[in-house]
């Protein structure tokens, strides 16, 4: 019986290996790798796709724009419907110049103390603030509003000649406003700002990787974690700076949030951080015209050098150094910047003058 079960009937086949390929290669094992690069390439597009869907389903969601807030002041500064604020009646007057991504409302701790012995005018350069979105967002184009603002505010002339205060990439504009139409102006002060083309900003491959609707959402996501603004503004401006209330918050926030501002934003981070070249605003130093340069010593946009390597280059003094600041010294230390204004006014003559 055991005899029968394997001679008898038709015996099973004994087993076989299979045969190599011919080529000798691991074909079972290129072969589950490729269903896994498969599988993960499919997985990655699913979840591109849903990823993109969100994206643009959250974008319509909050499409809707914020107002700016009411009663703002404006004017026609060249080609610019442009937002700006007045403080003082009498003295001379101070032209204060933003920043990037700043606005009129940064002033708003030095420009009061200012005005105790100025007329103090500040506005929203194209791009940032409330003022009319109107690229290109370059120096040239920033400086044409500047120029116009001070037709319009019927500064320039005899008795009218302003100090101009450029925080950050506002050196710049201020820099160039001195080049163009020196006879005008009263005096220039770099504050937190070296006026240079240094080729700051996001690298070239920014455009290609945040694009829409990913950095749409990524904006609107980051505008609206309170902590987020925060820690941006607190890295800037450190522990000297008073902390965000509510209507701190929304002052950073809100000009993001307005119509237009995000299509300039992502404009202006294309151009990268204005600035001026180096032999161009050295020629700020031929000019006959007292100049100041202040900055936070505590300042890590730039090295420990930059003010005084600013100073020589444009003839100024030796710097003023605002000990415990950073970069946002009219707000973190307003009298100290305060105090270097009227230093700068008071050594060079600048005379005030009563405006009916």
């Amino acid at each position: 019986m055991t005899a029968d079960l394997h001679t008898g009937g038709d015996a099973l086949p004994a087993p076989t290996s299979p045969a190599p390929p011919a080529d000798g290669a691991p074909r079972p094992r290129r072969s589950r790798l490729r269903r896994w690069l498969r599988r993960a390439a499919l997985g990655c597009a699913m979840l591109l796709v849903a990823v993109t869907a969100a994206s643009f389903a959250y974008n319509g969601f909050t499409a809707g724009r914020a107002a700016p807030p009411p009663g703002l002041r404006y004017v026609q500064a060249a080609d610019i419907r442009t937002r700006y604020q007045t403080w003082g009646a009498t003295g001379s007057p101070v032209v204060l110049v933003h920043g990037a991504f700043e606005t009129v409302d940064t002033w708003s701790r030095l420009a009061p103390l200012l005005a105790g012995n100025h007329r103090v005018y500040a506005l929203d350069l194209t791009g940032d603030g409330y003022s009319e979105r109107h690229g290109p967002y370059t120096v040239d184009h920033f400086t044409r509003q500047l120029l116009g603002f001070l037709d319009a505010m019927h500064l320039g002339g005899p008795g009218e000649r302003p100090l101009l205060v450029g925080h950050s990439s506002g050196a710049a504009v201020v820099t160039e406003a001195a080049l163009r139409a020196p006879g005008r102006l009263g005096g220039v002060m770099l504050l937190d700002g070296d006026a240079l083309d240094t080729g700051a900003g996001p690298p070239p491959a920014f455009k290609y990787v945040l694009i829409d609707p990913y950095r749409t959402s990524l904006l609107r996501i980051g505008l609206g974690i309170d902590a987020v603004i925060r820690s941006l503004y607190d890295a800037q401006c450190g522990p000297a700076c008073p902390p965000l209330d509510a209507a701190g918050l929304d002052q950073w926030r809100r000009p993001l949030q307005v119509p237009g501002g995000e299509g300039a934003l992502w404009s202006m981070l294309a151009e990268g951080v204005p600035g001026l070249p180096a032999d161009r605003v050295a020629r700020l130093a031929g000019l006959d015209l007292p100049k100041a340069v202040v900055f936070g010593a505590q300042d890590d946009v730039f090295t420990r050098q930059a003010p005084y390597e600013t100073a020589r280059r444009i003839g100024a003094p030796p710097p003023t150094l605002i000990p415990g600041a950073r970069h946002l010294t009219m707000i973190s230390s307003p009298e100290a910047v305060a105090a270097a204004v009227d230093q700068l006014i008071d050594a060079h003559g600048i005379s005030p003058s009563v405006r009916p």
